[in-house]
């Protein structure tokens, strides 16, 4: 099947450039949008899904900057690649410093830039494959495929309650579940008691000693939560 084309969407107010690149960026196999201002990118967000952005620093009332701060408070943590005239070593660390994963000074070579943004959405890949994964003393859950697997990518049966327990605990990391909580989840609130079974059973697959649980642990007067290597 062939791979859904990554979304870039380009934000500069000036027209020549914003048009140039939407043409390059097309030739080179993206989907591309643009966006003339902060204002206009916001809604674009709001609307459709991108991959990455590429924002232009200097435009009127809203700056990139702004614009990235705001992304970024509001937990928006899509790739940016920043675009200005300006190549001073302190706005370059502003933008990092801002949340961009990549800054290039004006004037460019579009060759590059496309080596930028496809490094960046490998790395964003990668990223993400380490993130949906569990690891557990050389287990590994992957959370999207709901697979457990052993050292040697043998995958190890796991029921559907213990699949549902993984995943909620997995997708929330260092977070406590109460009784009450998984009771809800399982489907089982007339009794609590199935959740502890279902706990001590899905231990004896991820923990190396039970009664000592190094990943599933108990959380006194609270709850369960789950830690991962």
């Amino acid at each position: 099947m062939q791979e859904a084309k990554k979304h870039i969407l380009v934000v500069d107010d000036d027209t020549r450039l914003r048009s140039l690149l939407q043409r390059y960026l097309r030739e080179q196999g993206f989907l591309v949008s643009a966006a003339k201002d902060a204002v206009e990118a916001e809604n674009f967000i709001h609307n459709y899904t991108f991959d990455l952005l590429i924002v232009d620093v200097m435009m009127p009332k809203i700056t990139g900057l702004e614009f990235l701060n705001n992304l970024r408070t509001s937990g928006n943590t899509i790739p940016v690649i920043m675009l200005t005239a300006m190549g001073e070593t302190s706005d370059r660390i502003s933008g990092l410093e801002a949340g961009a994963d990549d800054y290039i000074a004006k004037p460019f070579e579009p060759k590059e830039l496309v080596l930028r943004i496809n490094n960046i959405l490998k790395r964003a890949i990668k990223a993400k494959e380490l993130s949906s994964k569990l690891i557990f003393h050389g287990l590994s859950y992957d959370i999207e495929k709901g697979e457990l697997r052993d050292n040697n990518g043998k995958i190890i049966h796991i029921t559907p309650v213990e699949k549902a327990l993984l995943n909620l605990f997995g997708n929330n990391i260092g977070e406590v579940y109460t009784r009450d909580d998984l009771a809800e989840v399982l489907g089982v609130t007339e009794n609590q008691r199935t959740v502890d079974v279902q706990i001590t059973r899905l231990r004896k697959k991820i923990e190396t000693d039970t009664k000592n649980p190094r990943y599933l642990q108990t959380v006194r007067g609270k709850g369960y939560m789950l830690i991962s290597d």
